[in-house]
């Protein structure tokens, strides 16, 4: 490796090597004749697939909890079906009453420093987290203790069967070598190790001699941070093996690759406002909006609205109509799935509700109210405004009039208890849903900012919650979003109307095969090599 001011990162190169007319085809690590990025042979990669983390690598702060953490390894996990399967643990008992989690270990894992895995890093991992307050939510963990080497008992203060999804995404760090840099080098028991990590750049990773699982066929991955033009020039000049684009890209050919088309929950909707006008929060912030509260009015947007022309038209065909916030995962409600595009419909559910155009100017008014609101959206995400522009002229031909404002994230906080917002979600954890539909979250950062509440979703969702396993659990998570007579779907009281999940596309080696990949969540970390496992090269 290269030291002092001659050292330069890979990305120096790739930007060099774009700038300089010399960089071509035949001077890449293109193979000219067979029309591939590197050989069959070669057993490393180099990767643009997602974003710089910004805390760095420590899963107690956060690293991970959208994907594998890939330095560490986590008690459980879940498989290509999304399956629960294990990982560090070997099997694990919850008790009748469902506050104690009892996980048996396996007892041959090492750090890649060589040190044992043992029960004690465990706690010392979870502890950890509590403390720092982080994405990690474990204000329900009453203690964490080992029995033995092998054994850890998790004692919870109130039933939750998704506190699972805390086993498969937190990362086991080491105590004996965590302090103040963790994060910046972090030991684990992962497939790979950290390398070097150039910031703004690159992150260089190699195969860990000491993980317990199935070993990569692929000793090096470089990881280079570039946005998503940077990345596909680079493709198109034969730099990169696989790298994230996004769909604007996405009729454009680069030779010797191909394009991977992932299905996701990486949805984007449109909360509204639940309750009336006339609160203010702590800070002075207005709550409600006496034209959103009325159920006529979102339950006709959420008709009104063709989905599959959003995705066709703004996606270049690559997405799926969403209907909720988990489409297609195992606690979806596939029921509430509803025919839209449907303006007579909507018109009549208007009409139904006195909604009525009496001025004869295209907008329908009940008493004193206008069908007129503020929707906002995230300026500078050119996705979500595209889709604010576009759902605001699918609804004028009902009579409802959206006006789209493109605002700053700091003045969103103050608007979106009162203004609709056009957000993004999506996660592998049904905990989700009750965040963005509970009662107990109503103003809460920004989960349910719209204020929403009904007492027989919270209902449904505490029995999933209080259910001994996940499996027990997802009935009671469909029926909050129906049940057949009430729900948070858009065949109840619709708080939200969900558009488009937004598939995350990927060019390819021609000559890599990168395995199945599951169902991916909203974008954070590296998704598309959580199956790093299965990569190889094509026969």
């Amino acid at each position: 490796m290269l030291k002092g001011p001659l050292k330069l990162s890979l990305v120096s190169v790739i930007v060099l090597c774009l700038l300089l007319t010399g960089c071509s085809k035949s001077t890449s690590p293109k193979d000219e004749d067979k029309g591939n990025t590197v050989q069959s042979n070669k057993d490393e990669l180099i990767l643009a697939v997602g974003a710089e983390p910004e805390d760095g690598f420590d899963p107690t702060t956060g690293w991970g909890r959208y994907g594998s953490p890939l330095f560490q390894s986590t008690l459980l996990k879940r498989d290509q079906d999304l399956k629960i399967v294990n990982d560090l643990a070997e099997s694990y008992v919850v008790s009748d009453n469902a506050k104690v989690w009892t996980v048996k270990m396996r007892n041959d894992v090492k750090f890649s420093d060589g040190k044992a895995l043992t029960a004690a890093d465990v706690v010392f991992t979870f502890e950890k987290a509590a403390q720092n307050v982080s994405a990690i939510d474990l204000t329900n963990l009453t203690s964490v203790e080992s029995q033995g080497d092998d054994t850890v008992i998790f004692t919870l203060q109130e039933p939750q069967s998704t506190f699972i999804s805390m086993l498969i995404s937190t990362g086991i760090v080491p105590k004996h070598a965590y302090g103040e840099g963790y994060a910046e080098n972090p030991i684990g028991s992962g497939p790979y190790k950290m390398v070097q990590w150039d910031k703004g750049q690159q992150v260089i990773v190699e195969l860990n001699p000491e993980y317990y699982g199935k070993v990569p066929f692929f000793k090096k991955l470089t990881y280079v941070f570039l946005n998503e033009d940077a990345a596909f020039a680079s493709a198109k000049s034969g730099q990169l093996d696989v790298a994230y684009i996004v769909s604007s890209l996405s009729n454009q050919t680069v030779d010797g690759m191909r394009i991977e088309d992932v299905k996701t929950v990486d949805n984007r909707g449109i909360m509204f406002p639940y309750i009336p006008s006339g609160g203010t929060t702590a800070e002075g912030y207005p709550i409600g909006n006496d034209v959103t509260s009325d159920i006529a009015i979102r339950q006709a947007i959420n008709i009104a609205i063709d989905r599959q022309k959003l995705v066709d038209g703004l996606l270049n065909g690559y997405g799926t109509p969403a209907y909720s916030v988990s489409d297609h995962l195992p606690w979806w409600n596939s029921d509430t799935v509803f025919k839209d595009g449907n303006i007579e419909k909507a018109k009549q559910l208007l009409t139904d509700a006195g909604w009525i155009d009496n001025n004869n100017d295209g907008i329908v008014e009940k008493g004193e109210l206008t069908a007129e609101f503020t929707l906002v959206y995230p300026s500078g995400d050119m996705i979500r405004q595209s889709l604010a522009l576009t759902t605001a002229d699918m609804v004028k031909a009902i009579g409802i009039r959206m006006n789209v404002e493109g605002k700053s994230w700091d003045e969103i906080e103050k608007m979106m208890h009162s203004s609709a917002v056009l957000m993004g979600f999506g996660s592998h954890d049904p905990l989700e849903m009750y965040n963005i539909y509970s009662t107990d979250f109503q103003g809460v950062e920004y989960y349910n900012p719209g204020y929403y509440s009904n007492s027989v979703v919270d209902d449904w969702m505490q029995q999933a919650l209080r259910a001994l396993t996940e499996e027990e659990a997802l009935q009671y998570w469909k029926n909050a979003q129906w049940d057949g007579q009430t729900g948070f779907s858009g065949l109840g009281d619709t708080p939200w109307t969900w558009l488009v999940n937004i598939d995350h596309l990927y060019l390819v080696n021609d000559k890599l095969d990168i395995g199945i990949q599951r169902i991916q969540p909203h974008t954070h970390g590296w998704l598309v090599t959580d199956n790093i496992e299965d990569w190889k090269w094509k026969e």
